[in-house]
């Protein structure tokens, strides 16, 4: 069996790969403050931070916290002093670790602004439990169709990528404004969540059809999160949450409201 020992590059999953298209903010309330919108963010920051201050070992810290197919389907192993944790854990740790201040910002500018109004429609304990089966489902997909890859998979995006999925069935209708880079000039417009997050799913499977082999974007992971986002947002939502709900007037995300 393989001793893995350094890295090759990685997979990363940043949300926002389509710099054509930036979600701002989007017009939709909520009526409970994210708590847990807001402790993911901060923990994906505390864990970028402390990345930066391993200085050259980063690479490392990769390898190790990072999903890698062929260790977590046995087909290789880590030297032993890569092994921090046990295998099976690594599609959890991963979602916390990003590969730079881009995907970092890409991926909490997502998270933030649709995030909170997923954790609205469920609560604060089926959210985390939502937002952890989204981000395994999206490692699944990314190392399934090559199960004896070496190449370390990093990032929030494949849960992130599920709270999308989640949030086009349960808000189309919404509000979402945009930035849209046009050489040096930025213009921003308003449209239909629907609208933004179809274009956006639309690009990840243009993306993975036309990507290569090799390091990059785990766009299949994009793929599997967002799907599995669809299927279990019937599931987890609260009963008296409608599908496809009709857009609500604007307001602020912390406004007061039911409490959990």
């Amino acid at each position: 069996m393989p001793v893995l020992g350094g890295s090759k590059g990685y997979y990363n999953g940043c949300a926002e790969r389509h710099p054509h298209m930036i979600p701002l903010h989007d017009d939709n309330p909520t009526r409970i403050t994210p708590i847990v919108t807001i402790a993911l963010i901060g923990l994906c920051v505390m864990a970028f931070l402390w990345q930066l201050s391993l200085g050259p070992s980063q690479e490392a810290a990769l390898y190790a916290l990072g999903v890698i197919p062929a260790v977590i389907f046995d087909k290789a192993q880590l030297a032993p002093q890569l092994a921090w944790v046990d295998p099976v854990l690594t599609p959890f740790t991963s979602m916390f670790l990003h590969g730079g201040f881009m995907h970092l910002g890409g991926n909490m500018l997502y998270l933030w602004i649709f995030g909170n109004n997923i954790e609205d429609a469920m609560g604060h304990g089926r959210f985390i439990v939502f937002y952890l089966l989204c981000g395994v489902a999206a490692v699944l997909a990314q190392a399934l169709p090559d199960p004896g890859s070496t190449i370390p998979m990093i990032g929030a995006s494949g849960a992130i990528s599920g709270v999308l999925g989640a949030y086009l069935l349960l808000f189309p209708h919404a509000r979402v404004l945009v930035a849209l880079p046009l050489g040096f000039y930025i213009h921003t417009m308003s449209l239909k969540a629907a609208v933004v997050l179809g274009i956006w799913f639309a690009m990840q499977i243009f993306s993975s059809l036309s990507a290569g082999d090799g390091p990059g974007v785990a766009w299949f992971a994009h793929i599997g999160g967002f799907v599995t986002g669809v299927v279990l947002i019937p599931w987890f939502k609260y009963p008296e949450v409608r599908l496809f709900a009709p857009a609500r007037p604007g307001g602020r995300w912390h406004r007061r409201g039911r409490k959990h």
